[in-house]
């Protein structure tokens, strides 16, 4: 998961800062997106909390614990992104652990989204078990292993670092960057292999999911159709995640046509890569699916349904007095 440009770049980012007024800009439009999204992701947590109809449901345990992943990640990128422009450099030590992080978020949403659309799977194409098969015991006992799973990338590199560089280095100062940080593991060749064929294997997960979810929606089904549409969505997500380990091409690509928009190139692949795909996961089950719509809109609002409470008459009763006229 890289925050910059690579090497090349960033001696330019050290030669050429934004101006006051440009700055302060982007750092409105990233805090604005970023407390919008994580008020409405807090909402549907919330509202997770409150109705026992989702903490029993697999399906949507495992929906808030992708909200709760894209809360985590989507702020300490919002920090990171922040920081680099008050402060510009960073104590390696503090660095260090809002990027494992980070990164530790970012490996699980893959993860998390092939998990959900092998639950839409059993539940359209092995109904009869589904309920065997996906107990909330197992749910939770799934998430675990995504997040072993997600932690051995980052690990790696994180022993790697304690073993190639002295301790003086953790307390200095640097620009808070992958590249930075984690120096011996980022120029090795072969460092994105495992995430490639990690990624391939989510993607043939989605594939297989959606195409027998796809050939069941021809019997009419209307919850075969709702799942077709969901995987579409996890795709599409899942796409915008994938960006994460390809947009330092992307950025290199745009220099070579955009040579002097740097920075702009940079805040636009930030908002892209690290804010978007986490807009996406309140749609796709908050506000799509009927159940979490129903009980959201109050709490969204910040207003809670009048039929919610007793009315008066039903207060007076409770209280043991007659409710008399004036």
């Amino acid at each position: 998961m890289n925050f910059s440009t690579g090497e090349s770049n960033f001696t330019v980012v050290l030669m050429e800062r934004d101006t006051f007024e440009t700055a302060l800009t982007k750092h409105i439009i990233v805090v604005a997106l970023c407390l919008s999204i994580n008020y409405i992701n807090s909402t549907l947590v919330y509202t997770f909390t409150k109705h026992q109809v989702f903490n029993t449901n697999p399906r949507y345990i495992l929906f808030i614990h992708l909200v709760v992943n894209d809360m985590l990640q989507l702020t300490l990128a919002c920090l990171l992104h922040v920081l680099s422009y008050i402060v510009f450099t960073l104590n390696v030590s503090f660095c260090c652990f809002l990027l494992v992080t980070a990164i530790f978020t970012t490996f699980n949403t893959p993860f998390n989204l092939a998990t959900m659309a092998i639950e839409r799977y059993i539940a359209v194409c092995i109904p009869l078990r589904h309920a065997q098969i996906c107990t909330v015991r197992r749910t939770y006992m799934v998430i675990g292993l995504m997040w072993a799973v997600s932690a051995i990338p980052i690990l790696k590199e994180v022993f790697t670092l304690f073993a190639t560089e002295p301790l003086s280095f953790f307390n200095t100062r640097i620009f808070c960057q992958r590249e930075n940080v984690f120096k011996s593991t980022t120029m090795s060749e072969n460092q994105y292999i495992p995430q490639y064929v990690y990624l391939a294997l989510v993607w043939l997960t989605l594939l297989y999911t959606y195409l027998s979810i796809m050939f069941a929606a021809r019997a009419a089904s209307g919850d075969a159709r709702k799942a077709r549409n969901t995987i579409l969505l996890h795709g599409l997500q899942l796409l915008l995640c994938m960006f994460t380990y390809v947009h330092s091409i992307l950025q290199s690509g745009l220099l070579q046509i955009f040579p002097t928009k740097l920075l702009n190139i940079r805040f636009a692949s930030y908002v892209i890569v690290q804010i978007i795909p986490r807009f996406i996961s309140p749609i796709v089950y908050g506000l799509r699916d009927q159940t979490f719509r129903k009980h959201l809109k109050g709490y969204l609002l910040c207003r809670v349904n009048a039929s919610t409470y007793p009315n008066n008459d039903t207060l007076f009763k409770i209280s043991g007095r007659e409710k008399r006229p004036l």
